[in-house]
């Protein structure tokens, strides 16, 4: 299949095209890079107030959505401070 199929049964982080962050445990993909994702929390960052973090929970992304998957410090996501975090929120990818 792809590298990917390494990353399952892992807290990963993906970046979808329209700029949103969603962070959970990959459970599943296909050929077509869709994925399924449980215990999922998109997270929306703000210049003003800390990060939203948003319960979605079971979550299944299309292939054709996503910009970046990665692989989540499990120990560095710990000791973040999502209160206190300011960010600028992602612009959507323009083709």
């Amino acid at each position: 299949m792809s590298q990917l199929q390494t990353y399952v049964d892992h807290k990963v982080s993906v970046i979808m095209n329209d700029g949103r962050l969603v962070v959970g445990m990959l459970r599943g993909l296909d050929q077509t890079t869709n994925i399924i994702m449980q215990g999922c929390q998109e997270r929306i960052f703000s210049e003003d107030e800390g990060v939203e973090v948003v319960d979605l929970g079971l979550y299944m992304i299309r292939g054709d959505n996503i910009a970046v998957i990665g692989l989540v410090d499990e120990e560095a996501e710990n000791a973040l401070d999502l209160d206190s975090l300011r960010g600028e929120p992602l612009n959507p990818i323009k083709h």
